[in-house]
């Protein structure tokens, strides 16, 4: 991946009026005390047009920047800015911004800094589909009665994608005593005592009786939860999506719960988002739909603040910096 040379990095200021770089942030006023606190003495260009974010001005040498939906409206034709070296992306995927801001520049990304909060939502759908706390619930003595529920230790669990998300998730799992497969794209570098890899995903959902979505939107994941896939589940399998909506063929879904090959399904995300009016998934028995927000709730905007910090000194000496995306691959 390019790696831009220009006149200001790997420098530091080194005197008391030596500008230090041009950061935009467009996170939040809060996010500009922790990048202007920066010891290199940065200016930093508060721009929180959410409309418009593409609209950078031309002294940017650093953006910060989060994925807002209305990157994906960035005009054709747009440039960058031309002394803009590096891009730092709040969030892990970044296959909402613009390819032009992506190319030939450093991007860096926000890669596990909520995957715990992921992982708490996963397990969360998980005993939620298992006890069926929904249905159990007594509201008067005539609902008093014995009912079958579930449990998870000794089911399998079955991780499509074992990047951040995918090893916090299998860390909550092991815990309840569960089977853990995985098939990943990467290979596997060491032995991970708590998880099997399947090698494939045909192998993995024929085992899963929850499978989680946790891949990267790129152009080889897009809609590879298929009807040829689903048709290949394990029946009575629980589906949970925490990835990209487009990962999976939201009609496929639909056709095996109607043919009893799936049993439910846990979607935080969806293609589009919202789903339109009327849509059926949004009414289907056995599907819970939440709005994109398995996320919140954690620690991320300190996790977020060290490592831009961290990320800044990198860049200004020429370091290997954190969570570089490899345009390559999509992430």
């Amino acid at each position: 991946m390019p790696d831009p040379d220009h006149e200001e990095r790997g420098r530091m200021p080194d005197g008391p009026n030596r500008p230090g770089p041009v950061i935009v942030n467009q996170i939040d006023a809060a996010f500009s005390r922790v990048l202007a606190g920066h010891r290199s003495r940065p200016r930093v260009i508060e721009h929180f047009d959410a409309e418009r974010p593409w609209t950078l001005p031309e002294s940017a040498e650093i953006l910060v920047t989060r994925a807002m939906g209305a990157w994906r409206s960035t005009p054709g034709d747009w440039t960058p800015p031309p002394r803009l070296a590096w891009v730092q992306t709040y969030s892990a995927g970044v296959d909402i911004y613009p390819p032009a801001l992506m190319a030939g520049r450093l991007v860096t990304c926000g890669r596990g800094l909520t995957s715990p909060q992921i992982a708490e939502y996963v397990l969360a759908a998980i005993l939620r589909f298992e006890k069926r706390l929904d249905e159990v619930r007594a509201r008067s003595p005539a609902d008093w009665i014995d009912r079958e529920i579930g449990a998870i230790e000794g089911k399998c669990l079955g991780l499509l994608g074992y990047g951040s998300i995918g090893r916090e998730v299998a860390r909550r799992a092991a815990a309840f005593g569960m089977e853990i497969r995985v098939c990943r794209n990467g290979p596997w570098t060491s032995d991970d005592p708590i998880v099997r890899p399947c090698a494939s995903p045909a192998e993995l959902v024929a085992l899963a009786d929850h499978l989680v979505l946790a891949v990267p939107s790129t152009p080889a994941t897009r809609g590879m939860v298929d009807a040829g896939l689903l048709g290949q589940a394990r029946p009575g399998l629980h589906l949970v999506n925490v990835s990209r909506g487009a990962v999976l063929d939201h009609d496929a879904l639909l056709a095996a719960i109607d043919a009893g090959r799936i049993a439910g399904a846990t979607l935080d995300v969806t293609a589009p988002e919202p789903l339109p009016a009327g849509h059926p998934l949004w009414t289907r028995p056995g599907v819970l739909l939440t709005p994109h927000l398995s996320f919140k709730g954690g620690r991320e905007a300190e996790r977020f603040a060290a490592r831009v910090t961290a990320n800044i000194d990198a860049y200004l000496a020429s370091a290997p910096m954190q969570d570089l995306v490899d345009q390559r691959r999509g992430y």
